[in-house]
């Protein structure tokens, strides 16, 4: 699931939905990508907006893996110790458009 712009308190509702909608996904993903690399900006509701779906991920079995975070989310996870629970993959090449 790709992020871009910003991820606050009104963009929220949006990424819930999305993140929601990936999840109720049968047979259940063993792994949710979460490609935060054009995420500009990231407040507490963002955090506990990734944190909420990590949770539930983890009830129905699903990894939640954080994809390239950019300057802005690192270091908002790495201030806050959520850096410690997410699998971070830097290496991931960016998705590429459907044709």
């Amino acid at each position: 699931m790709a992020c871009a712009g910003e991820l606050d308190m009104d963009q929220v509702p949006v990424f819930n939905h999305a993140a929601h909608r990936a999840l109720a996904a049968r047979p259940v993903p063993p792994m949710l990508l979460l490609d935060l690399r054009e995420v500009t900006f990231i407040d507490s509701a963002g955090l506990n907006a990734l944190l909420l779906t990590r949770i539930q991920a983890d009830r129905q079995g699903t990894v939640v893996h954080l994809v390239q975070p950019s300057e802005r989310v690192a270091r908002l996870l790495e201030v806050t110790g959520a850096d410690r629970v997410f699998p971070v993959d830097p290496d991931i090449p960016a998705p590429q458009p459907p044709r």
